[in-house]
């Protein structure tokens, strides 16, 4: 959904076989002439070469083992998510690009995620379809509280409690300065990442019509 995570300092593991390049021979007999030749100490040192190079295996070893662990993980993880249809990408995988059209409040709580997998929320006026984000806007994700709603109050307030939807209209006039700055950014946010699919309307608006060539050429402006 860290970086450094089971990584091994291989520097440390290698030292043990770098200091024996200044002493006795790598071969076998050099080690026993070494260990006759300089006593307990000469024979340490070949000893610990020869358990340098071993750790030195293992941890390669070690590593390999981890990353193929770590991406079994990743992967299953991923396609358990996407059997019980809690995968990011998988819901919006299955379902057609939304012709443009514009949205009442009460048109919008329709697109929760929990009547049907398909997820739109509204900033500042606009609809997007978040249905490819569903990890963090489903049902059980952590902004599912802006599922099927008018979600611009929340962003710009930083607040993901119920005090932050409104059952009627919200025309936002009491935010101040900064908090409708805010708003556009994440609206900017939005339309760069998901589908802008149509207006959110205000109560008495009249939605627009959308022929097929502007809803064409609105969606290739964001691919």
């Amino acid at each position: 959904m860290a970086a450094g995570d089971g990584d091994v300092n291989l520097g440390t593991l290698g030292s043990g076989s770098e200091s024996s390049s200044d002493g006795s021979s790598e071969s076998p007999g050099g080690a026993g002439a070494a260990a006759e030749g300089g006593g307990w100490p000469a024979a340490a040192l070949a000893l610990l070469t020869g358990g340098g190079e071993m750790l030195l295996n293992v941890a390669l070893v070690a590593l390999v083992l981890l990353g193929a662990y770590r991406l079994w993980v990743r992967w299953g993880r991923r396609g358990l998510g996407a059997g019980a249809g809690a995968g990011e990408e998988s819901p919006a995988a299955s379902l057609p690009r939304m012709k443009k059209r514009d949205f009442s409040l009460e048109q919008l709580r329709q697109y929760d995620g929990s009547r049907t997998p398909r997820i739109l929320l509204a900033v500042n006026g606009k609809v997007f379809d978040v249905t490819k984000g569903s990890k963090f806007y489903g049902p059980a994700g952590p902004y599912g509280i802006f599922a099927g709603r008018d979600a611009s109050r929340g962003l710009a307030t930083f607040c993901l409690d119920k005090d932050a939807l409104r059952d009627e209209y919200d025309d936002l006039s009491d935010l101040n300065a900064v908090q409708m700055e805010s708003v556009r950014e994440w609206e900017m946010q939005f339309k760069e990442k998901y589908d802008y699919v149509g207006r959110l309307l205000k109560p008495g608006e009249e939605p627009s019509e959308y022929t097929d060539e502007e809803d064409t050429k609105d969606h290739n402006k964001q691919d």
